[in-house]
């Protein structure tokens, strides 16, 4: 899924492909939609035989039949991950959660777990709907859009950004991260995962697993594999991981009845004007 620029993406998940094509004997070669939408579409459309994808669109995949079998850990070891909510640190009108009331808020996109999803959940705990700010945007595409929208609010074109854990470290050789405050950390949901498309073969579903598990941080060169990806293990998973992030967009539909996460087109405006 393009959180990250194709490069990036290309560059940590590469040699996991190697490895488990050489494992399983598997042809396989990486997909790389220009947007989350997209991404979907084309599991859909069978074009896409395993999706490595965050838990709010694992969701919407499985709807479509899809299934997970696999999430990984994050690189402290936990299997969950949490979004972060981040201002500039010189702008001096948002001090405390409450000061983002009628400012321009930065998303991710509207598929993005802890880039929007994460982040709306955490406002609406706290007494904050989406038409309490003047405006929300989304990262325009295709990829990189954690960096754009950090990028945004360090240079000020946006009062509030909300990225996944861990993106920061990605644009900390382009600014000075002294000027990034984190104002918020959102609760922690099950890690991003591995999902099978409808009516893939189970047997080589089977297969794919089983190499993905044996990858061990006690191995040196298997140690590389996972840190390049940024992870510390790939464990099991089953569809009931995810019911929590059920509930969280559950609880988001309730409250805005216009959720773009319903029923986003594939033109979607990259620009969602709140304000009266």
């Amino acid at each position: 899924m393009p959180q990250y620029s194709h490069e990036v993406s290309y560059a940590r998940h590469n040699p996991l492909i190697q490895y488990l094509a050489k494992e399983t004997g598997l042809p396989m070669r990486q997909v790389f939609p220009d947007t989350f939408a997209e991404h979907i579409r084309m599991v859909e459309r069978g074009e896409i035989d395993i999706s490595f994808s965050n838990p709010v669109v694992y969701v919407q995949l499985a709807k479509l039949g899809a299934h997970a079998f696999a999430r990984i850990k994050e690189p402290d070891g936990r299997p969950s991950f949490r979004g972060q909510i981040i201002v500039h640190s010189q702008n001096k009108a948002i001090e405390k959660l409450e000061d983002v009331v009628g400012k321009r808020w930065i998303a991710v996109d509207p598929y993005s777990a802890g880039g929007y999803m994460y982040a709306l959940g955490y406002f609406l705990d706290h007494g904050i709907h989406a038409k309490d700010f003047r405006e929300i945007a989304f990262a325009p595409g295709p990829g990189g859009k954690q960096e754009k929208a950090a990028l945004a609010v360090y240079a000020g074109k946006y009062d509030v950004a909300s990225v996944r854990e861990g993106a920061l470290d990605i644009v900390k050789d382009k600014i000075n991260l002294k000027h990034i405050r984190v104002l918020a950390v959102t609760p922690e949901y099950p890690g991003w995962v591995y999902a099978a498309r409808k009516g893939m073969n189970k047997e080589i579903v089977a297969k794919i697993s089983r190499a993905m598990f044996t990858l061990s941080m006690d191995n040196k060169e298997e140690a590389a594999i996972l840190t390049n990806a940024r992870t510390s293990g790939i464990i099991p998973a089953t569809d009931s991981d995810y019911n929590t992030v059920r509930t969280l967009i559950h609880k988001i539909e309730i409250d805005d009845k216009d959720s773009t996460l319903q029923a986003p087109s594939s033109q979607q405006v990259q620009r969602v004007h709140n304000a009266e």
